[in-house]
């Protein structure tokens, strides 16, 4: 009896002999994200349901599909913008906290080890990493802890009536994201060893070493007798400035009072629940990146391992979002007019001959504002106009997929500016009607901030769609 008992566990132990996956998998289930909606898969005519009335030749219409996302309900506004920059801020000072010896602001080398425990066994990072639950006293009476802190302010030259405030030109985040496209080259990949020098030398196509992106030398390895490059040099990293360009107020129109704009619009509370303007495609991106490091961190933290990625949308995914599914509709809320029964005007744009107060804004308004399309999305078309994640080219229409159609170009900053043309939607508060139609389509450069350019992020649905019964 106790052998048949052995026998039973031993058996047990080895599996069942048949193919039933990998067990203790945990049920996965997506929420949705605060602040965005769902949208399901679908296919729609994407381009223009009625004539090209700029003759610009930009787009035509065609049938292409996409998997379902998430999108953000309304633009992203001042102040989620500014809990980045706030964040960026903060982290800031406390590395100058950790680097002047200041004690609380770092990571002991127990606790960090604790929390990754698939570390153990490497070095402790130096620097440490920061510890984010301990607050920046930016009041603080103590010299040794103001001094650590004080190269963050303006210098006493730069300060108006002797104000201490921020330097915004130091804050500055770090960034990193993969590569894909250049990774997924098949000239990049494993590939069969072709030769070895008397050396011992590993060989790619030929040469030794081989070039990516801008110009770096990369080496290779050998894994099981294949030969491939460093992974490393497809982890792309970036540093940019994350403090919107206030001055657009004044730069975007010549010879207009915008000043109390460019002093106010992003840090008064009047304008908490405005769309952040201001921003570039670089900084828009940045904020994707953060806000899913954001998320994970805390995720990771209950023990989940799973990713979620925010980024900007593609042209593709802009647009079919912005029909809300009413199909050949030149507007979010359907047409063919932009005035409801009543006469009133249903975005915020440039209505008439140029009396921007009959649609009730006079600049920006508030993301609520007006009634959402059939998505429950807000004004997807004016207010302000919004970056989406492609490149911009006359003629993408005709070469790009119908399947999740997507063209990305990474401009690098020598490049010439006709490469860094990036597609924006939506038409804004400045805008004729025309540019608030789902199809209307225009660039701006990635690396040029406008006072009426705004952007929403999404992120993908992982699986077919919510509530899938097939």
């Amino acid at each position: 009896m106790l052998g048949s008992f052995v026998a039973l566990v031993a058996s047990c132990n080895k599996g069942s002999g048949e193919l039933v996956g990998v067990l203790g998998r945990p049920e996965w289930f997506q929420p949705d994200p605060f602040g965005m909606l769902f949208c399901k898969m679908g296919s729609f005519n994407m381009g223009p349901s009625d004539e090209d009335a700029s003759w610009s030749h930009t787009t035509r219409a065609k049938t292409v599909s996409v998997q379902a996302f998430f999108i953000d309900q309304t633009e992203i506004t001042n102040n989620e913008y500014r809990q980045f920059v706030e964040w960026v801020k903060d982290s800031i000072a406390r590395r100058l906290l950790i680097d002047n010896d200041i004690e609380g602001y770092a990571i002991e080398e127990e606790e960090y080890f604790a929390n990754n425990p698939l570390l153990v066994g490497e070095e402790f990072p130096d620097p440490p990493p920061i510890l984010r639950e301990k607050r920046v006293e930016w009041y603080s009476v103590d010299e040794d802890y103001r001094t650590a802190i004080n190269s963050l302010y303006l210098e006493p030259a730069e300060r108006f009536y002797k104000r201490k405030e921020i330097d915004t030109r130091k804050l500055n985040y770090e960034y990193y994201w993969i590569d894909l496209k250049n990774a997924a080259k098949k000239s990049n990949r494993f590939i069969p060893q072709k030769s070895q020098d008397k050396n011992g030398q590993n060989f790619i196509n030929g040469v030794g070493t081989t070039a990516v992106g801008d110009n770096k030398t990369l080496g290779s390895y050998t894994v099981n007798g294949k030969t491939g490059l460093d992974r490393s040099v497809f982890i792309i990293k970036d540093v940019i400035n994350v403090y919107p360009d206030t001055l657009a107020w004044v730069h975007d129109f010549t010879y207009s009072f915008n000043e109390p704009m460019t002093n106010n619009y992003f840090w008064h509370p009047a304008y908490d629940d405005y769309p952040v303007v201001g921003v570039t495609w670089k900084q828009c991106k940045a904020f994707c990146i953060w806000r899913t490091e954001l998320l994970n961190e805390f995720r990771f933290s209950f023990g989940e391992d799973f990713v979620n990625h925010f980024r900007l949308p593609t042209e593709a995914e802009w647009e079919y979002a912005a029909r809300g599914g009413l199909a050949l509709s030149p507007y979010p809320w359907g047409g063919p007019y932009i005035r409801n029964a009543r006469g009133c005007f249903l975005g915020n744009f440039k209505p008439m001959r140029g009396s921007y107060i009959d649609d009730g804004g006079f600049h920006t308004v508030k993301v609520f504002s007006y009634n959402p399309n059939e998505f429950g999305l807000y004004c997807m078309a004016g207010n302000v106009a919004e970056w989406t994640s492609n490149a911009y080219d006359e003629s993408m229409y005709d070469f790009d997929h119908d399947l999740n159609p997507n063209y990305e170009y990474d401009a690098k900053d020598e490049e010439p500016s006709v490469m860094k043309r990036k597609v924006i939607r939506g038409g804004s508060w400045k805008d004729v009607g025309f540019y608030l139609q789902t199809s209307s389509r225009t660039y701006e450069y990635q690396d040029t901030a406008k006072c009426y350019i705004g952007f929403r992020c999404v992120m993908t649905y992982l699986g077919r769609d919510k509530d899938d019964n097939l």
